[in-house]
């Protein structure tokens, strides 16, 4: 599909995503998108690779069957063990993950340490670690299974004490008084992580970076759309939000991943 009136797919296990459809739209006002949270089998980070890679299969697949011109896998676990059997099976439709994005941005902090924070499945694998240290050897890089964030995020909790009780206890011994290993960036390793940027950032201090996988990711996207002169949507750009569970909850939690209010959710079967 190379259709420039059709719009661009992104899928994710909940509504994290929805902070990369954010951060899509704001790079690529003009296009349209359909996002896909499976959210009837979120977590994706506590389950094994070879489930996670069928998720995505089936998740991708009912967007391609929505004539999707590209696909955004706006999933860190899904990116780190789904991307090559999404390509094999889809070879002709430009297929973008978040982990890469992510860890280039993470490579070009000062030298020193990086600290990854995400699931339980993207720190085992090492996805990000090894992305990272193929492009910056010199760096040191440690990462943080932080599977709470993902239960307070799709609450809607992302401020107050509780929440930076949660986030010391998953930085103790990187950003604490007397750290002999302060990070110099700290890599939002899930798409849920985003909406934790402004406690972190007060944790952290102002000499630790934090990295973005959802604004990294929508820039390459935006970049390599672009270079393929893949024209933008004619007429008036459009969103479809597809969840495969709790579609009255999606309405009223997901509206603070995507920054507006969110009217209509249309629940689907995988």
């Amino acid at each position: 599909m190379n259709d420039s009136s059709a719009s661009i797919g992104v899928f994710d296990s909940g509504m994290g995503g929805l902070t990369v459809l954010r951060a899509l739209q704001r790079s690529m006002p003009h296009e349209s998108f359909i996002y896909l949270g499976d959210t009837a089998r979120l977590p994706y980070g506590s389950k094994s690779p070879g489930t996670v890679q069928r998720y995505a299969l089936q998740a991708a697949r009912i967007l391609v069957e929505r004539d999707i011109r590209a696909l955004v896998v706006a999933c860190n676990t899904a990116s780190a063990f789904a991307l090559d059997a999404l390509r094999k099976r889809y070879p002709e439709l430009p297929i973008f993950g978040v982990v890469e994005p992510g860890a280039a941005a993470a490579a070009n902090s000062l030298p020193g340490s990086v600290l990854v924070l995400a699931t339980e499945s993207t720190v085992a694998g090492g996805v990000y670690q090894r992305a990272i240290l193929r492009k910056r050897p010199d760096l040191t890089v440690h990462g943080r299974p932080c599977p709470l964030l993902v239960a307070l995020a799709e609450e809607g909790e992302h401020e107050g004490a509780f929440c930076e009780s949660v986030l010391r206890h998953y930085l103790h011994g990187h950003v604490n008084a007397g750290s002999i290993s302060r990070p110099s960036a700290i890599v939002l390793g899930c798409t849920h992580f985003p909406v934790f940027r402004p406690a972190l950032e007060r944790i952290a201090g102002a000499d630790t970076e934090i990295v973005d996988s959802a604004e990294t990711t929508a820039r390459v996207v935006a970049d390599e759309l672009r270079s393929k002169q893949d024209g933008s949507t004619e007429g008036q750009p459009a969103v479809r939000l597809l969840a495969t569970d709790g579609v009255d909850r999606f309405r009223r939690v997901g509206g603070y991943f995507l920054g507006n209010s969110i009217d209509e959710v249309e629940l689907v079967d995988l």
